[in-house]
Formats: C-alpha cells, structure tokens, sequence
C-alpha cells in the first residue's frame, strides 16, 4: 500500500506554520517509504523542510512522531466515563467513551492504517503500543474506581474497553472495511455483551 501524505521536500518556508504537523507528515513517508529503524531524525527534519533543532522542540524521538495525541486520546476516554450521568452501569460508560473516541478517529482513518502499518513493522513499537494501551486501561479503571465502581469490576470494566477498542480499531482500518469506527465499535460492544450473557 502507498502513502499519500502530502510530500514537501523543500517546498515548504521553515518559517510557515503548523511545524508540527509537516514533521509528522514527512515521518510517515519515510517510516513508509525506507522503513522506521532506517530513518534518522536529521532526514524527517530535512524532508520537512525544518531543523532537527525544531524537530526535538515537538517530539523526544523519532518514535513520539507515531505516539503524539496518545496523552489527548487518554484524556478523552477518562473526562467521558467521569462525566457519564450519575448511576450509569460500567458498561454504559464505557459505551460512552468508546463512541467518543471512535467519532475522534473517524477523519483519522487513513494516517491510521499507514501508522499501525509502521507499528508492525517494528517490535519496539509495538511493545510500545501495548505499554500505552496498559496505561489506558488503568486510567480508564482509576476514573471507574472515581465513580464508585469497585474492584474486581473497574479493572475487568477497563480491560474490556481497551479490548473493544484494539478490536473494533484493527477492523475498522482493514482495506476492504466500509463501516464507520462507531459501527464497529457498536458490533465489538454487542459480541462482548452477548459473550457475558453466555
């Protein structure tokens, strides 16, 4: 499969706006193009037309390019199931900011399947991935616990979700797939619910 991220080589001024999105953008064409371990922080910043100075003012390493927005993406999963109505079941909630987040990706889908793309191509990215997701489930557990919800509950309620999402995610960005990432979110809810009821 080819990127069609937008190629700057150049063209760019260094002074124009939005440097960090025009970093991210010229790393995913070459993590794409030569592959993520053989591209150096110095050729992301000279395909971005910047410095590798500016590159480091936006990014602690070459791997933050791929993991930028996770903390934001945390957040929103979190304040959701926080601001979900008082005596809302565990499921509920996390129903909540599952669908919160998919609306979140929806115009995403594209960078998404040249990101995970990169992400399988390394093992360290994706011990990396599943660090992140750990961390989510356990904030996701600590806003549940915030809420009332007790234990064991909270944390199975939490790893449910994060299992929701890194399923309905990887069909959602399959080639063939047409469904919207709430769609598929709703139909990895349903497949859960009816393997609880089971």
């Amino acid at each position: 499969m080819s990127v069609t991220v937008n190629s700057y080589h150049g063209a760019m001024s260094r002074w124009q706006p939005d440097a960090r999105g025009r970093l991210q953008l010229a790393a995913m064409e070459l993590y794409v193009e030569h592959g993520f371990e053989q591209t150096t922080v110095a050729e992301i910043a000279e395909r971005a037309a910047l410095t590798e100075r500016t590159f480091f003012r936006h990014f602690t390493d070459k791997r933050e390019v791929l993991f930028f927005g996770q903390d934001k993406f945390q957040d929103l999963f979190v304040s959701t199931v926080l601001q979900a109505p008082e005596g809302a079941s565990p499921l509920a909630t996390i129903t909540a900011a599952l669908h919160a987040a998919a609306l979140d990706f929806e115009p995403r889908r594209r960078w998404s399947q040249e990101r995970q793309r990169v992400i399988n191509s390394s093992p360290g990215l994706q011990e990396r991935e599943l660090i992140k997701l750990a961390g989510l489930s356990a904030a996701i557990a600590l806003s549940l616990r915030e809420r009332g919800v007790g234990e064991p509950t909270a944390s199975l309620t939490a790893q449910s979700c994060t299992a929701v999402f890194q399923i309905a995610f990887q069909q959602w960005i399959a080639p063939e797939n047409v469904r919207t990432l709430s769609q598929v979110v709703s139909e990895a809810l349903d497949a859960l619910k009816a393997v609880t009821a089971g």
